[in-house]
Formats: structure tokens, C-alpha cells, sequence
């Protein structure tokens, strides 16, 4: 007996392909992958003179910065990316915010990342194959200070 959509919905994993990216606020941008939200903490490893009998005590330390990179497909007068790369050459880099969303069938965000003041760090051109009639696509890599996990459903 197949299980009804209610159990479905608070049972079953979600399905990574059905996802929005915004960057502050404005509108989502097309990515074909986004990678590296991860949250990581430095550790501290404590030795005191009873340590030979109990042990190193360890604790967590200081939180890593968050790299992130998302990919997606070059498109003829799109350059959003490289402007904001650019910014750097220009001595002015703008950090922004981030908004990765997992959604749902009905296209409203399950779970959401919230990178905090991201800038770009590596802008990557698609590699070139004459034999090969795959899509161009680019990559940028950020570096934030924090990320923050909001699940809208709690």
C-alpha cells in the first residue's frame, strides 16, 4: 500500500535537484550546482599534568570560514559573477548574503542556508574540448564568515 502524501512529506528524504539561489534578496540565479555549506569548527586539544592518567581533554574552537562554490552555465550577456569579481580589482569588494533553498513540489523553501558576508575568491572559466558539445560552465568559489540553517517547517 503505497504511503499517503502527508507521511510522505514528513518522512521521506527531499530530493537535492529542486533548489533557488539568491544573492541579497534579489532574484534567484540559475545555478547548476552549489557545494562546500558545511560548518566547521577548529579544535582545541587541553593537556594538564593528570593528562598521562585521563587524557587530553578536547573542545571546539574557533569556527572556519564557510567556502562555497556554485557553478552554472555561461550565458551571452550575463555578467553578474564578473562584476562582482571585479569589484575586487577596484579595491572595493562587496561582501553579500547568500540564500540557498531546498524546496518543495509547490516551489516553497523546506530548508534554508543563509551564507553571511560572502565575496569572491576564484571566478574559474570552462575548460575547452572541440571534440566535446557540453554546456560552457563557470565557477565561482566565496568565502563567508558564518553560515546559518533555517528550516522555515520547525
Amino acid at each position: 500500500m503505497a504511503d499517503s502524501i502527508n507521511t510522505q512529506n514528513t518522512t521521506y528524504p527531499i530530493p537535492v535537484f529542486y533548489y533557488s539561489v539568491t544573492i541579497d534578496n534579489e532574484e534567484p540565479i540559475a545555478f547548476s550546482e552549489v557545494s562546500g555549506l558545511a560548518i566547521e569548527y577548529e579544535t582545541i586539544t587541553y593537556k594538564d599534568g593528570l593528562s598521562y592518567r585521563e587524557g587530553s581533554k578536547h573542545m571546539p574552537g574557533l569556527g572556519t570560514p564557510v567556502n562555497v562554490t556554485l557553478q552554472k552555465g555561461i550565458v551571452k550577456g550575463d555578467s553578474y559573477l564578473l562584476d562582482w569579481i571585479n569589484t575586487i580589482k577596484l579595491n572595493t569588494v562587496e561582501k553579500r548574503d547568500l540564500t540557498i533553498s531546498l524546496l518543495n513540489e509547490a516551489g516553497e523553501p523546506t530548508v534554508s542556508w543563509v551564507v553571511k558576508n560572502a565575496f569572491p575568491k576564484k571566478l574559474d572559466a570552462p575548460s575547452f574540448n572541440a571534440s566535446s558539445n557540453e554546456v560552457a560552465i563557470e565557477s565561482l568559489e566565496l568565502m563567508a564568515s558564518d553560515l546559518e540553517i533555517k528550516n522555515p517547517s520547525t
